[in-house]
């Protein structure tokens, strides 16, 4: 059976794809400035999973007041309970938020020490990868996807795209083990967008889609939260004080709504290559042009870039894949 019956005219199938690539591009340049607000809030709160306590949790009370408020927003609840009840939506497609928590998690951990460049990169690198088997296995609303040549070369490229970037670096054991938390949110990722496609189409609404994701990525965080406070005790660092430190919730209300929404017209893997676009401009404009004491994005970092860009490219510029079995 065909999954391209909902892109019907009059507009084509080629102009929603086009313009799901040009939104998930955007977006991505949100999420570079997201990471560096959370990885900052983790450094001042001294605590990075009690900073994506305060991201999260302030994207689910904006969505809170924002979705029963709105018509689209309860008509999407009750069809959300309805395909829940009849089985058309399964209880574990709705866990794409402990994914997003741990993307966040993640920043805040890790930024302070990393950089939002190699950051960036190294969640590129699980992202990729993982985008091509959620493709494969049909996990998304647009079902199976064929694993082509060219969309098999531009994930692996950015594989080479993450070594170069933490190449100089690679004498530091601490900050390869850091890598490693970004590079296992990139993984999460692709699956974290396919199964809120699927709670968009299931609920009619992006945005009950991205409270369902923030109420699963909230709960999550507070239990690794009070696992922390039990084992390390309460945050060291007080809260502070400059607005634009809360706003990566906000943000990512915005970056999970549009991936919700675009991910049946793009499919798991371009739209995680667009999204893959935009943070890299984004992660490397922000270390030189706003550094901190861990952005110094050398040669090498920048290549690494370069070469992510490029992996996108290759992979976005091959011909849409047939469906998969």
């Amino acid at each position: 059976m065909s999954h391209t019956g909902t892109l019907a005219p009059p507009t084509p199938p080629a102009t929603r794809r086009i313009a799901g690539v040009g939104l998930a591009t955007a977006s991505g340049v949100a999420v570079a400035v997201q990471s560096r607000i959370n990885g900052e809030l983790g450094v001042r709160l001294a605590d990075g999973i009690a900073a994506a306590v305060v991201s999260f949790g302030l994207g689910l009370l904006v969505l809170l007041v924002l979705v029963p408020a709105t018509r689209g927003g309860r008509r999407g609840l009750a069809a959300l309970r309805g395909a829940l009840t009849d089985g058309t939506l399964r209880p574990w497609q709705c866990l794409g938020g402990v994914c997003g928590a741990f993307l966040v998690a993640a920043q805040g951990l890790t930024i302070g020490t990393l950089g939002v460049a190699v950051f960036t990169v190294a969640v590129v690198a699980g992202q990729s990868g993982s985008s091509l088997a959620v493709d494969r296995a049909g996990i998304g609303p647009s079902g199976p996807q064929a694993v082509t040549g060219q969309r098999l070369a531009g994930a692996a490229l950015t594989v080479l795209a993450v070594l170069l970037a933490v190449g100089d670096r690679l004498g530091d054991p601490g900050t390869l083990g850091l890598a490693l938390l970004p590079l296992l949110a990139g993984v999460g990722i692709a699956w974290q967008q396919a199964v809120n496609g699927r709670v968009r189409m299931a609920a009619g609404s992006a945005l009950t889609a991205t409270l369902v994701n923030f109420t699963v990525g909230t709960v999550a965080l507070l239990v690794a939260f009070a696992v922390d406070v039990a084992v390390r005790g309460w945050p060291a660092g007080g809260p502070p004080t400059e607005p634009w430190l809360y706003l990566g919730g906000p943000i990512g209300i915005v970056f999970i709504a549009i991936a919700a929404a675009i991910v049946r017209f793009t499919g798991v893997l371009l739209l995680g290559l667009a999204t893959i676009a935009g943070q890299i401009v984004g992660a490397v404009l922000l270390d030189l042009l706003l550094p901190t004491a861990a952005s110094h994005p050398g040669p090498v970092t920048l290549l690494g870039a370069a070469l992510t860009l490029a992996a996108v490219l290759v992979a976005a510029l091959a011909p849409p894949p047939r469906p998969g079995r």
